[in-house]
């Protein structure tokens, strides 16, 4: 690591601790404030990689996963209305989802660097993002996996009702899923953007450094 990386691993400490905090706050009936911030930690880990290369993203990567496991512990130990902030289903779910999708995030990316500027970033986000979403939604909700933890009760996430109010009869935890999901896609398209602006700003500081 060196200082060149630190803004970086700032940067994901910072989202992966402020979507900790907001995952506690709901934004309608399927998302949380949290939805919203957590999709940047791809942004990060693509603009190191295109910037600094694959072995700095993946330092980036390790480092939000340690704030993200501090976050869940220290979750675990805070007792709110209906029992710990974090379960360790959830613990697990959201640590196992990060570090996989972040890491395919960086492989895909290394993958495609060479092509068009925005087709690695993009299918690095939309594939790292899916992954994300399927891993951390099954590990935490699903009823086939209550042997993780059988003294957590997430009976209320089975509650079968019809997919984000609209659609077919699905448990809960799948509405989440898609609506988190759905944001983290369209994240993807709007990050392009800031994604282009930094990267011609640093390469073009690095020609005339």
């Amino acid at each position: 690591m060196t200082r060149q990386h630190l803004p970086g691993i700032v940067a994901m400490a910072a989202i992966v601790l402020a979507s900790n905090i907001l995952v506690q706050f709901l934004f309608g009936n399927w998302l949380t404030w949290g939805a919203f911030t957590y999709p940047f930690a791809f942004l990060v880990t693509d603009l190191m990689n295109r910037i600094y290369g694959a072995r700095a993203a993946r330092q980036v990567v390790f480092a939000g996963f340690v704030v993200g496991i501090l976050c869940s512990f220290i979750g675990t130990r805070i007792i709110g209305e209906f029992g710990p902030l974090v379960t360790w289903r959830i613990a697990i779910g959201s640590g196992l989802a990060f570090l996989t999708a972040q890491l395919l995030d960086v492989a895909i990316f290394d993958r495609l660097r060479a092509g068009a500027w925005w087709r690695a970033p993009l299918a690095s986000t939309l594939v790292g993002s899916t992954v994300d979403t399927a891993l951390f939604f099954t590990i935490a909700f699903s009823a086939a996996l209550t042997f993780i933890e059988p003294g957590n009760d997430v009976s209320w996430a089975g509650e079968a009702l019809p997919l984000l109010g609209i659609g077919p009869v699905v448990p809960l935890w799948v509405s989440l899923a898609v609506a988190d999901w759905s944001v983290k896609l369209a994240l993807a398209l709007v990050a392009l953007v800031p994604f282009r602006m930094i990267v011609s700003k640093a390469l073009a500081g690095k020609i005339h450094a």
